[in-house]
This record gives C-alpha cells, structure tokens and sequence, in this order.
C-alpha cells in the first residue's frame, strides 16, 4: 500500500530555516513524482514545488523560490523540502503527495490522490 509521512516541522523564528521529510512505504518514490503543498485554515490548498518522475527539474512557486529547494535520499526512500529564510507567510500545514498517474509535476491537489497526513510549520518570533 502507498505511504507517505511527513516529519520535520516546528517553530522557527522568521529568517531561519527547517528541513521537512517525505517518507514513502510500499513504492520506490524515486520513480514518482512529488508534490510539496501547504494550507492555512479557511484557505485552499497551494501547491509550492512539484518535483517529476523524469528525473527534469524541480519547479516552484514564485513566493518560495531562491528560499525552498527539494532533493532526494534513494536509500531512506524520501523527499527533502529544505525551507530557507522562513517569513511568517509561510506558517501552514506541509503535505506531501504523489499519483502514480502523474510523469511530470503538477501544482494542482487535485491533480495527487496519495498525501501525506501533513506537518506543521509555524514561522514566528
């Protein structure tokens, strides 16, 4: 069964940085692609960085570019979102999400039907 769990969220004050995890179970998540999102109550969910099964570039949304970057760990099976320079925009809940369906990235949720249960990320002094 496909899984993903992401871990590595918390409290940072404004300019720090974090590194959330993507883990995956039951599939080798290097071969699919992932997608970053993040929401805040009362908003839909946006997509920030959708990385393809191609093995192409990563793409990003103009708010976290030059600040987020993704990589990939083949032997623990997950996805790295490094976040850089944190602003208190950025406070949400993180979720990854990858479909099996999908050969290049996508920043629409609709576009993902396996997620992650999400982690949160507050960005504040």
């Amino acid at each position: 069964q496909l899984q993903l769990v992401e871990s590595g969220g918390g409290l940072v004050q404004p300019g720090g940085s974090l590194r959330l995890s993507c883990t995956g179970s039951g599939f080798p998540l290097d071969y699919y692609t992932i997608g970053w999102f993040r929401q805040v109550p009362g908003k839909d969910r946006e997509g920030i960085s959708c990385m393809s099964s191609t093995g192409g570039r990563t793409n990003y949304v103009d708010s976290v570019k030059g600040r987020f970057t993704t990589s990939r760990d083949k032997t623990r099976n997950t996805v790295y979102l490094q976040m850089n320079n944190l602003k208190p925009e950025d406070t949400a809940v993180y979720y990854c999400a990858t479909d099996p369906r999908l050969r290049y990235g996508s920043f629409d949720p609709r576009d993902y039907n396996y997620w992650g249960r999400g982690t949160q990320v507050t960005v504040s002094s």
